[in-house]
């Protein structure tokens, strides 16, 4: 559990969530301002935890290279894991969020020719007041269309995009 409540590990189960193959190289070139030797230390941090395994090796100019798979299964905190976290381990866990979010955000608006308007870029909060029965309907409706399209694959025209949907009640309910 503790592995995805770091915001480098987290960035790289986000830069691989396609499940596709990738070397460390192009992980490293997912996440242009991270270092190698973190990425190295955090993805050894993910296989040791069976978050991501070992899909290949090949041999190129004496060194071993290895190809890795997320193993998507694997990359969430169980719901019964997350029933058991500490009010610290919500915070670790919120704080990773963030801070993988901002440097995921910084590094798009670090690229040749960034139009946030343009790309349809959001970041609101709204308000809203429900009643239990409205909160698991909207919770429902909410997972079933990111479900609709959690599958898509990457293939031209397709562009990777983060949602980050983050939901808590903002004061106490009534009393019961």
């Amino acid at each position: 559990m503790t592995l995805l409540l770091h915001p480098v590990r987290l960035r790289i189960v986000q830069a691989v969530a396609d499940e596709q193959v990738f070397t460390t190289a192009q992980l490293c070139d997912r996440l242009p301002d991270v270092s190698r030797a973190t990425v190295y230390r955090q993805l050894a941090l993910l296989a040791e935890g069976g978050l991501v395994e070992v899909a290949g090796e090949q041999r190129i100019r004496g060194a071993v290279e290895r190809s890795y798979r997320l193993r998507r299964g694997h990359a969430v905190i169980p719901a019964e894991d997350a029933a058991r976290m500490t009010a610290d381990e919500h915070r670790r866990g919120l704080a990773a969020v963030v801070a993988s979010l901002l440097a995921e955000f910084d590094v798009y608006l670090g690229r040749e020719g960034a139009d946030p308007f343009a790309d349809g870029v959001s970041y609101k909060q709204f308000s809203l007041w429900l009643d239990e029965d409205e909160r698991a309907s909207l919770t429902e409706e909410v997972r079933a269309a990111i479900a609709a399209r959690a599958g898509n694959r990457p293939r031209k025209g397709r562009t990777r995009h983060l949602l980050a949907p983050i939901f808590f009640p903002a004061e106490p309910g009534p009393p019961s």
